[in-house]
C-alpha cells in the first residue's frame, strides 16, 4: 500500500473499525425481526433523513457524477432538479399509505390487489436493482481504491464487502440509520476538501473554472428541443421523475424507513430533508467535476499517465509502447472521467487528507450498499421464504433468515461489482439498470394504487405488454442492420419512461373497455311512470 501514508491508513482504520463498532453496540438490541427491520419506530425523522440523503448520495455519485461532468457537462444534474416534484408526490401520497397498511413490505398490497403474481414480479424486479446497484457501487469504490493501494479491484471489494456485511448483520435498520447519519456527514465534507484542494492548485482558482467551463460548454443542462433520442434536458428530467418516484414511493430501502420513524409526518418530513440536502450536494459533484476538467486543461501533461493507463486497459497484453500511446492520444475525456478523481487524490493531495477523502468515499458506498442489504433481506423474508416456503416461521428464524439474506446478497453484489469490471461510466452503467428493472415495478404499484377498477387479468396482460416493450427497447440495437426499421430510436433513460407509462396505461385502458363491454351487454332497467 505504498501510496497511502501511515496517516492515512490509521484514518481509514479508525474509519472502519467504527462503523463495526457501531453494528456491535446495536446487536445487543436485535432480539426480534421488528427490531431488526424497522427499529420499533423510534427513529427520530431528521435521522432517516440524512440516511435517506446517504444512500442517495452513494459512490455511483462520489466518483461517477464527477467523471460525468468531467467527460461531458452539467446535463446529468437535471436528475437531481426532477426530485422535488417527485418526492411531493411520495409524501402526499405514498407515505401515509404504507403507514396505515403497517406492512413492513413494499410490495405485499400488490398481491392484496392483483394476486401473488404481482407481488413476486415487484420483488423480483427489486431484488435485481438492489444487485445491479450494490455491484456498480462495490465497483466504482475499487476503481478508486486501486489507484491508491495497487491492490486488485476484487480483492478491494472482498475486504469491503466484510466489514459493510458484519456491522449490517450485526446492527440491523438502526445500525444502517445511524452510520449513514455519520456517513452523510463525512461524504459531504470530503467532497468540499476536494473541490478546495482542485481550485487551490489553480493559478486563478476559481476564474480558471468559470472560464475554462464556458469555453468547452462544461455547464449545459443538455438541448431543449423536444428531442428523445438523446440526452436532452427533457429526457433526463422524465427519467429522473420516474427514477426518484420509484426511490420514493416504490423501493423498499425508502419504504422500510419510513415504518422507522414515529409517525406519517416525521417520515414525510425525511423525504423533503432528504432533498434539500441532495440537490446542492449533487450540484457540488457536477462542480468538483467541472473544476478537475479546468485543472488538468491547464495542466495537460498531468492527465496522460491516466490516458496511457486507460489505454493499456482497452489493448491486448503484448501492445506495445507506441500502440499504447496511439490509442492513448485518440480517447476523449468521457473514455477517463472516472478514473481523473482517483488519480488527482494519489497526486496532489498530502498526506491525512487522503485518508479523510478515502472515507469520504467507503462513507458513500457503504451507506447505500448496506441500506440495500437490509432491505433486500427483509424483503426476501417477507415476501418470498414467508409467502411460500414457511407461513409460520417463527420469530428467531426470522431473524436468521434474516440474518442469512443480508450476507447472501451482499457476497452477490460484490459478484455483480467484479463482473463491471472495465465498464466506461459508473453513472452510465447504474442508470441503464436500473431503468430497465423499476420501469415494470413502478408501473404495476402505479396501476395499482391509482386504477382502483383493474382487476387482476387486466393488470397481469399491461405487466406483460410492458415487460415485452421494456425488452424490445433495451435490446433492439443489437438487431441486424437489415432490420435496423426495428430498433428502439428512443434514448435508452426513457426505457423506465415508456414502461412504466406502457404498463399503467394499457391496465387502465383495459379496465375502460370491460366496463364499456359490460354496460353494453346489461340491459338499463325500463322506467315505469307514475300516474
Amino acid at each position: 500500500m505504498s501510496n497511502l501514508r501511515v496517516l492515512d491508513l490509521v484514518i481509514i482504520a479508525l474509519y472502519l473499525v467504527g462503523m463495526v463498532a457501531v453494528g456491535v453496540y446495536f446487536s445487543r438490541r436485535n432480539v426480534n425481526p421488528e427490531q431488526y427491520s424497522s427499529a420499533s419506530g423510534l427513529i427520530p425523522g431528521w435521522a432517516i433523513g440524512l440516511s435517506i440523503y446517504a444512500t442517495f448520495l452513494s459512490s455511483n455519485t462520489f466518483l461517477g457524477v464527477p467523471g460525468k461532468a468531467f467527460g461531458t457537462n452539467w446535463n446529468a444534474f437535471v436528475f437531481s432538479l426532477s426530485m422535488p416534484l417527485a418526492a411531493w408526490v411520495a409524501a402526499r401520497y405514498f407515505v401515509p399509505f404504507y403507514r396505515s397498511t403497517g406492512e413492513i413490505s413494499a410490495y405485499t398490497h400488490l398481491e392484496h390487489r392483483f394476486g401473488s403474481w404481482a407481488r413476486t414480479y415487484a420483488v423480483i424486479c427489486f431484488l435485481l436493482t438492489q444487485l445491479a446497484r450494490i455491484g456498480s457501487i462495490f465497483f466504482g469504490i475499487a476503481l478508486t481504491l486501486q489507484a491508491l493501494t495497487g491492490f486488485s479491484m476484487e480483492l478491494i471489494m472482498l475486504i469491503t464487502g466484510i466489514c459493510i456485511i458484519v456491522y449490517t448483520v450485526l446492527g440491523g435498520i438502526e445500525a444502517v440509520i445511524w452510520t449513514e447519519v455519520v456517513q452523510g456527514v463525512i461524504k459531504t465534507f470530503g467532497a468540499g476538501l476536494i473541490l478546495y484542494l482542485v481550485v487551490d492548485n489553480l493559478p486563478n482558482g476559481v476564474a480558471d473554472v468559470v472560464r475554462i467551463g464556458e469555453q468547452h460548454g462544461k455547464f449545459s443542462l443538455g438541448g431543449f428541443a423536444p428531442d428523445f433520442t438523446q440526452s436532452t434536458f427533457w429526457v433526463v428530467l422524465l427519467y429522473g421523475f420516474f427514477i426518484n418516484l420509484n426511490n420514493f414511493g416504490v423501493d423498499q430501502n425508502y419504504v422500510q424507513r419510513y415504518h422507522t420513524a414515529a409517525s406519517a409526518q416525521q417520515a414525510s418530513k425525511s423525504i423533503w430533508l432528504c432533498v434539500w440536502l441532495y440537490v446542492p450536494a449533487s450540484l457540488l459533484f457536477f462542480v468538483i467535476g467541472s473544476a478537475l476538467f479546468a485543472y488538468y486543461q491547464v495542466h495537460p501533461e498531468l492527465i496522460e499517465a491516466v490516458k496511457l493507463k486507460v489505454a493499456a486497459e482497452k489493448l491486448p497484453l503484448t501492445a506495445t509502447a507506441a500502440q499504447i500511446s496511439q490509442a492513448a492520444a485518440q480517447l476523449a475525456p468521457a473514455d477517463y472521467g472516472d478514473k481523473v478523481m482517483p488519480h488527482f487524490m494519489v497526486t496532489k493531495i498530502p498526506a491525512g487528507f487522503v485518508g479523510l477523502i478515502v472515507s469520504a468515499i467507503l462513507s458513500a458506498a457503504m451507506s447505500t450498499i448496506s441500506s440495500g442489504m437490509n432491505a433486500s433481506a427483509t424483503v426476501f423474508t417477507a415476501d418470498i421464504y414467508q409467502r411460500y416456503f414457511k407461513p409460520d416461521l417463527d420469530g428467531r428464524g426470522m431473524l436468521r433468515l434474516l440474518h442469512l439474506g443480508t450476507v447472501v446478497v451482499g457476497l452477490a453484489g460484490m459478484g455483480v461489482g467484479i463482473a463491471m469490471i472495465g465498464v466506461k461510466s459508473v453513472l452510465d452503467v447504474w442508470w441503464e439498470l436500473s431503468g430497465i428493472f423499476a420501469a415494470g415495478m413502478l408501473g404495476l404499484f402505479l396501476l395499482g394504487v391509482i386504477g382502483r377498477q383493474t382487476r387482476n387479468a387486466e393488470a397481469l396482460t399491461a405487466t406483460i405488454i410492458g415487460v415485452l416493450v421494456i425488452l424490445w427497447m433495451t435490446f433492439s440495437g443489437k438487431l441486424p442492420e437489415e432490420l435496423a426499421a426495428f430498433r428502439n430510436p428512443l434514448h435508452k433513460s426513457m426505457i423506465i419512461v415508456v414502461g412504466t407509462l406502457t404498463i399503467f396505461l394499457v391496465g387502465l385502458l383495459l379496465s375502460r373497455l370491460r366496463r364499456h363491454k359490460y354496460s353494453q351487454e346489461t340491459p338499463t332497467p325500463a322506467r315505469h311512470s307514475v300516474v
